[in-house]
């Protein structure tokens, strides 16, 4: 009798291996400020051709490499610059050659409520408050200086910006009028309806560094298939189409 079981029980063992379905992975994806209207999409997308799943959180670069580096529970990095996917990746707390530019961000100086603004606006002065991004943690705030310091304003600006932690926060302010105007991102803009959104001014590509924005697998997210299929998915052309529709260049 246990000579005719065996073979049976192994196959049906067998049969119950092979129908398994695989299980989903879920990865933790931390974003630039700026990029979260657009990752909102993007993570759309990716939860509707795939089984896994991301959860999305949201702040400036600066303080999530902080986070990340005080151990933050995080798989994958879309930072707003290069250098704090490099420095992780360094540093051996991101995964090797898994770094990769997914958007060159665009800088938008932003003044709802008028049917003009641009370079001569701020010369003017006629204004009480600038808000940009702090440049010690945001690159959209080291680009609205570069700006400011390429068109010469670096006397008429002084003493009238308030800093934001990250472009969200900027966009904040001069939306509620705490600013009259702002360095914002441009893909916060695109999302708004065109007649509640007021003018704005994207300065010359050349009146500021690109701001290139990498995307990193991190340490913890070495195994986590989740974490590698989101990021194959941010490289394919159905991602890539909703970056470029949000305003960001590729390349």
């Amino acid at each position: 009798m246990a000579k005719i079981f065996r073979p049976f029980l192994i196959c049906a063992l067998g049969a119950v291996v092979v129908t398994t379905p695989a299980v989903a992975a879920e990865a933790r994806v931390a974003v630039a400020t700026n990029f979260k209207s657009t990752i909102d999409e993007i993570e759309i997308a990716f939860e509707a051709q795939s089984d896994h799943e991301i959860i999305v959180t949201s702040g400036s670069t600066g303080k999530i490499y902080a986070q990340i580096v005080n151990g933050a529970p995080v798989d994958v990095f879309l930072a707003a610059d290069q250098e704090r996917p490099r420095r992780l990746e360094a540093g051996g707390r991101a995964v090797a050659r898994s770094r990769f530019t997914y958007a060159i961000g665009r800088l938008a100086l932003w003044e709802p409520g008028e049917a003009e603004t641009g370079p001569g606006r701020l010369a003017g002065g006629d204004y009480r408050r600038l808000a940009i991004a702090n440049p010690d943690l945001a690159p959209y705030g080291v680009a609205a200086r570069q700006v400011i310091a390429a068109l010469d304003l670096d006397d008429a600006t002084e003493g009238k910006f308030v800093f934001g932690e990250n472009v969200g926060q900027v966009f904040a302010f001069v939306r509620t009028q705490n600013a009259e105007l702002g360095f914002v991102a441009l893909s916060q803009l695109l999302t708004m309806p065109a007649d509640v959104r007021g003018a704005y001014w994207t300065p010359p590509q050349d009146a500021y560094d690109p701001i290139k924005q990498d995307a990193v697998i991190l340490a913890r997210g070495a195994d986590n298939e989740a974490a590698h299929a989101f990021v194959e998915f941010l490289k394919s052309d159905g991602a890539v189409a909703i970056i470029e529709r949000f305003g960001y260049g590729t390349e």
